[in-house]
C-alpha cells in the first residue's frame, strides 16, 4: 500500500499539490465508523465527524457516537462541541470542518470524514450561501408560536411568504419550517432568495468520495434492528432520562423541537417516556424511523454523481484498491 507518513499530497495529475482527504459517505448502521478508524491508524490520519447528533454532548447511546477507546486510538474532530439545547447549523459545520481540515493536512496527516449527515457534506465541500446563522431568540419565538398555534399554521404562513420553499418542504417537518421563517425573520428576505445566491469557492482538496452501503437493503435494516436493540441493553432509555433531567431542557419552551432531541430515536425514546408508547411500541417506531433514515440519506446519496459506491460487507478488497489508487506511491 502507498505510503502515507509524509505530507498528504497527490504526485502527478490534475490533482497534483492538493491536499488530499477522504470522505465516508453512507446510511446510517453502514459500517463508516470502523472503516475510517480502521484507515485512520493505518494511515496517520485523523477523523472529522460529518453527523449532526455527534455534535451534541450527552448524545452517546443513541448516535453511535465512538467509544472513549476508539475516541483515543486516533484523533476525532466536530464530536460534543455543543450542549443539547444549543443550536448548531450546516454553516456553522462548514466553518469548523474547514478549519479542522486545513489543520490536519498541515500536520501531513490526512482527513477522514466520516458521517451520514448530507446537509453538512453539501456544505462542506460545495459550500452555503452565507444567508444568516441560528438565533436563538427567535427560533424560541417560533418554537412558541408553534406551540400555540401549531405547525401546519405556521407552514401555511411560509407559503405566503415563500411558496418555493412551502412547496419543498413538508407541513410535518417542523425544523425546516422554523429555519426558513427564522431566515426571512432575521433577513427580510426568504430562504429560497438566499439559496439563489452564488455559493462560496469549493474545497480545495483533491477528495476521495466513497459511499458505503450493503447491495441488499433487508441486510442494512437488520443491522439497522440489532444495533438499536444493542443500544437499549446499552442503557440508551437511561441516557435520554439524564436528557430530560437538564434544567435546560426542562425550561425550553418545546424540547421536542430541539435539533438535538429530534434526532432519530430520541425523539420516539422522549415520546415514550412520556406515556405515548409501550415498550413494544416504542421499539417499533424508533426502527421505523431509522429506516426512514436511512431511506432520506440513500436519496441524497445518489446525487453524489461523483461518489464510488461499496458493499462494506461483501467488497473490501475493492474499497482497499480505491484507497490504493488515490494515495501516493512509494518511490520504487
Amino acid at each position: 500500500m502507498a505510503n502515507a507518513g509524509g505530507p498528504a499530497m497527490h504526485q502527478s495529475g490534475p490533482s497534483a499539490r492538493r491536499p488530499l482527504a477522504i470522505a465516508l459517505m453512507g446510511p446510517t448502521a453502514s459500517g463508516k465508523t470502523a472503516l475510517a478508524l480502521d484507515w485512520a491508524e493505518r494511515l496517520g490520519g485523523e477523523i472529522v465527524s460529518v453527523d449532526s447528533a455527534l455534535v451534541y454532548r450527552g448524545l452517546d447511546i443513541g448516535a453511535a457516537k465512538p467509544t472513549g477507546v476508539e475516541l483515543a486510538r486516533v484523533p476525532h474532530h466536530l464530536i460534543d462541541i455543543r450542549e443539547p439545547w444549543q443550536p448548531y447549523s450546516a454553516a456553522e459545520f462548514a466553518t469548523d470542518a474547514r478549519r479542522a481540515l486545513e489543520d490536519i493536512a498541515a500536520r501531513g496527516r490526512i482527513p477522514i470524514f466520516a458521517g451520514g449527515t448530507g446537509l453538512y457534506f453539501h456544505a462542506l465541500l460545495n459550500g452555503l450561501s452565507s444567508m444568516p446563522g441560528a438565533d436563538p431568540a427567535t427560533r424560541a419565538n417560533i418554537a412558541e408560536e408553534a406551540s400555540e398555534r401549531g405547525w401546519d399554521a405556521l407552514h401555511a404562513e411560509l407559503g405566503s411568504i415563500d411558496p418555493e420553499a412551502a412547496f419543498r418542504i413538508h407541513a410535518t417537518d417542523a425544523q425546516r419550517i422554523q429555519r426558513a421563517l427564522e431566515v426571512h425573520r432575521l433577513s427580510g428576505r426568504t430562504i429560497t432568495d438566499w439559496r439563489r445566491e452564488p455559493p462560496p469557492p469549493r474545497l480545495s482538496f483533491h477528495v476521495l468520495k466513497l459511499v458505503l452501503a450493503p447491495h441488499d437493503r433487508a441486510v442494512l435494516h437488520e443491522r439497522i434492528a440489532r444495533r438499536f436493540d444493542a443500544m437499549l441493553e446499552a442503557g440508551f432509555l437511561d441516557e435520554v432520562r439524564r436528557l430530560r433531567a437538564l434544567p435546560q431542557l426542562q425550561a425550553h419552551p418545546a424540547p421536542l423541537e430541539l435539533p438535538a432531541v429530534r434526532a432519530v430515536g430520541y425523539r420516539q425514546a422522549w415520546e415514550h417516556l412520556d406515556g405515548g408508547t409501550d415498550a413494544a411500541g416504542f421499539r417499533d417506531r424508533a426502527i421505523f424511523a431509522t429506516r426512514q433514515l436511512a431511506k432520506r440519506q440513500f436519496t441524497w446519496l445518489r446525487g453524489e454523481l461523483d461518489a464510488r459506491w461499496f458493499d462494506p460487507l461483501t467488497e473490501r478488497d475493492r474499497l482497499e484498491q480505491a484507497l490504493a489508487l488515490f494515495l501516493p506511491q512509494s518511490p520504487a
